[in-house]
């Protein structure tokens, strides 16, 4: 393993507006209470690109692969007398919406441990989902991947009072999605519709665990934009549905439903009056993620637990600094730590290099750089762009595929890094800046 002799603070960022799906935001303080742990940050971007294209064609679509059996829901779905036929042609009433999809959607518990002063503390979290598959003895439930990020213990519970421990089979950080597993069968799945097919003014609705508390509440609004660019914490663009539907604490990983009681998107953040920048009162600002993006990615993680054809290029990065420009050094990322036997290695990237651009995209930051390597698919063979020395050439990297093995070893050498730049900067005077990679590797 490789690693940079040369450490600097890292580049300064844009103020970032903060939307935590699991706390409230009251007027007055509030009151203890369940809530689930870190939610997700956002700031809005000022273009509202297309960030992210649709996955899969119209029409109604639900796919998922339980043992050898798989479970397509095409049109009709399996319907009893009381409730309403979803066949995404029939505009369905409020009342109806509610009804023929009550029984899919689940409240998601579970506890975060922390340590505090030694002190191990346990602290519960809550969630909604929904149930996407099931056959005759298990069935799979979509939610967001911040709510369960680091939580034990996952159970879900339904309407009618049941509740089942549920394991989680995988998760994409970056879509912010995350599928759970539990040993039931002859449930009621969602429809799933086409998110590129609603337009703005359309009715919406949510159903979720507002506060955690307030299980099964039924809210509805408008689709207020679409293709809205939304810019998460970690630097990730989103692309997201805009609504003035009231989403609070509790109902992150819910279903968002048309007016024909498919899904179309997954509850994931909001904006509140405390989170905005001018301080100024802010009200339905809430965000889904289109249910078009993700379809083949939710499909991929029933099947292999993971998201196939992703990229990694095994390397640790940081900005260059704004400061070390000034000597003649171009903007861009330089690479401070490489993984043996990666992709970076065989094409002969080196510690040290300054990554300009990635195939025809300029990147001067890491979220720059690891959105153009997401324009590419594992097994693809890019152009790098790099400084070295003083002069500029390019190599071709063959991409690798990120899966939880790549990820445990990113981990590791991240861990790797981060400790021996502690250790150099305890034993200097005044020391060097320690800086603790967050990306887990690319």
């Amino acid at each position: 393993m490789y690693y940079s002799d040369y450490n600097r603070p890292p580049e300064d960022r844009e103020p970032i507006i903060e939307t935590d799906q699991f706390h409230i935001h009251d007027e007055e303080p509030p009151k203890p209470r369940k809530k689930g742990g870190p939610g997700k940050l956002i700031a809005l971007g000022l273009c509202c690109a297309i960030i992210g294209g649709a996955v899969g064609g119209g029409g109604v679509w639900a796919a998922g692969r339980l043992g050898n059996t798989a479970t397509i829901y095409e049109g009709n779905r399996p319907t009893a007398v009381s409730l309403a036929n979803v066949d995404g042609k029939t505009v369905l009433s409020a009342e109806e919406v509610y009804a023929s999809n009550l029984e899919s959607v689940v409240g998601v518990n579970g506890n975060v441990t922390t340590n505090v002063w030694g002190q191990t503390i346990k602290n519960a979290v809550s969630g909604s989902g929904f149930v996407i598959s099931s056959n005759d003895t298990s069935s799979y439930i979509l939610t967001n991947y911040h709510v369960i990020n680091g939580v034990s213990d996952i159970k879900v519970f339904f309407s009618d009072g049941k509740s089942y421990d549920a394991t989680l089979v995988g998760g994409e950080e970056e879509n912010d999605i995350a599928v759970l597993k539990i040993e039931q069968g002859g449930l009621r799945p969602v429809v799933l519709g086409d998110s590129d097919a609603i337009n703005v003014g359309e009715d919406v609705y949510a159903i979720g665990n507002p506060l955690g508390e307030l299980t099964f509440t039924f809210t509805g609004g408008y689709v207020s934009a679409k293709d809205r660019s939304v810019t998460m914490s970690d630097g990730t663009v989103m692309n997201m549905i805009q609504t003035d539907t009231a989403i609070n604490s509790g109902n992150s990983g819910g279903p968002l439903f048309d007016k024909y009681g498919q899904v179309v998107g997954i509850v994931s953040a909001k904006l509140s009056s405390s989170n905005s920048s001018s301080k100024a009162s802010v009200e339905g600002l809430g965000f889904a993620i289109p249910i078009n993006d993700v379809k083949d990615m939710v499909a991929s993680i029933m099947e292999n637990g993971y998201v196939t054809g992703k990229p990694n290029v095994g390397v640790l990065i940081d900005a260059v600094d704004e400061n070390v420009q000034r000597y003649g050094v171009p903007a861009g990322v330089e690479i401070m730590a490489i993984l043996d036997g990666s992709c970076a290695q065989k094409a002969g990237l080196q510690v040290g290099d300054i990554v300009t651009a990635v195939g025809d995209t300029q990147v001067t930051s890491e979220t720059e750089l690891q959105n153009a390597v997401k324009n590419y698919k594992a097994g693809d063979t890019v152009a790098f762009t790099i400084y070295r020395d003083g002069s500029t050439s390019t190599v071709n990297v063959t991409l690798d595929e990120d899966n939880q093995t790549r990820q445990d070893a990113m981990d590791q050498l991240s861990q790797e890094y981060n400790q021996q730049q502690q250790s150099q900067s305890q034993s200097q005077q005044g020391g060097n800046y320690y800086y603790n990679f967050p990306f887990g590797g690319w």
